[in-house]
């Protein structure tokens, strides 16, 4: 299956969702006569980015460390100096192959690399299939704010393989359901329920994918820049992303975002939420101070000075957006907790 992102302020590009894409990328990508950087984790088997280099010739790959610490100044930097010491040009690609980590890092250092060169994804864990591998996000954590520094940068293309999901932990695996869950309450009922009652069957797994990515290409394609209607993407990633950083990186992101969906809902969507979520064994609740989480919201680049614009979601399938002052959420939050204790 072929999707198309066609933002109104934008490059159109082709999201490939097909089982043994990874295998055809030679053809699905036509990179010949450019330098490639394929860019990838210690963490992803080695044998996805080995592929990739495998199709172009002359690629390289650099590997850098697994987790959210190198999605810094510092890993940014590596990627940016390998870049320069290679004499890569504008006409050069880079080529992302992992996770939400490789992907927001090596699509900003291609923002940023002499101001802007072609980009493209491999995304091979289910949250980064279904969510950060499209849209045009990139960013790096500065200072304890995770994705404080980034900019808008499309790539060219995403290939997606859902046979990547079979060397996954269950526990990643688990955290994109997460994502694909949020998808799901703010704008498909039905989606919902097909995530509740999965069997583990493969052809439905890429169903569900293709579906959750349409909802996304919906919201960025009118919504590029995030001045509207955009915002419904960050429902539980207001306090999500608090609780992340006061984890400090003892939670996952689909874990913390699992959270945050449960404090920013109510009603039997509360409760389909969250059997949804137990079904993966996500999280359903923190143990992080109140006040502590509230001060990370005001952090978050997405607060203005005066309120947080946050997603509510009362009935599966719609939502609505709520203004709330830091007060408002630190007491939001403090009833959270107390319904959590009272299960």
């Amino acid at each position: 299956m072929i999707l198309k992102c066609n933002p109104e302020s934008g490059k159109c590009y082709d999201i490939v969702v097909e089982a043994g894409s990874i295998d055809r990328i030679g053809e699905l990508v036509d990179l010949s006569g450019r330098k490639v950087l394929v860019v990838t984790d210690d963490g992803v088997p080695s044998w996805y980015a080995q592929k990739v280099a495998g199709a172009f010739a002359g690629s390289r790959i650099l590997t850098v460390k697994a987790g959210e610490q190198t999605k810094s100044p510092g890993g940014l930097e590596t990627i940016l100096s390998f870049l320069v010491e290679h004499r890569f040009t504008r006409d050069d690609a880079l080529v992302a192959v992992g996770g939400g980590m490789v992907g927001d890092l090596c699509g900003f250092a291609a923002s940023c690399y002499m101001r802007g060169i072609r980009y493209y994804s491999v995304p091979t864990t289910l949250l980064s299939q279904v969510d950060s591998s499209i849209g045009g996000k990139t960013a790096i954590n500065f200072h304890g704010v995770k994705n404080i520094v980034g900019a808008f940068h499309n790539p060219s293309k995403v290939i997606v393989d859902p046979e990547c999901l079979d060397t996954l932990p269950p526990r990643v695996f688990a955290e994109g359901m997460a994502e694909m869950i949020k998808m799901a309450a703010t704008s498909d009922e039905n989606l919902l329920d097909r995530i509740c009652s999965w069997d583990g069957d493969r052809t439905e797994l890429c169903r569900m994918i293709s579906d959750a990515l349409s909802i996304k290409l919906n919201v960025v394609q009118s919504d590029p820049y995030e001045k509207g209607l955009r915002k419904v993407l960050n429902f539980g990633h207001t306090i999500g992303h608090a609780i992340e950083s006061a984890a400090g990186g003892a939670m996952y992101h689909g874990e913390c975002v699992a959270v945050g969906m449960m404090y920013m809902s109510d009603g039997r969507a509360r409760q389909q939420i969250g059997t949804a979520l137990e079904k993966y064994g996500l999280p359903l609740s923190d143990d992080f101070d109140p006040v502590c989480l509230s001060e990370f919201v005001g952090h978050d680049k997405k607060a203005k000075s005066s309120h947080v614009t946050a997603v509510w979601v009362s009935k599966i399938g719609s939502f609505e957006f709520r203004d709330m002052t830091q007060e408002e959420l630190k007491q939001l939050i403090m009833k959270g907790k107390m319904s959590q204790r009272n299960g």
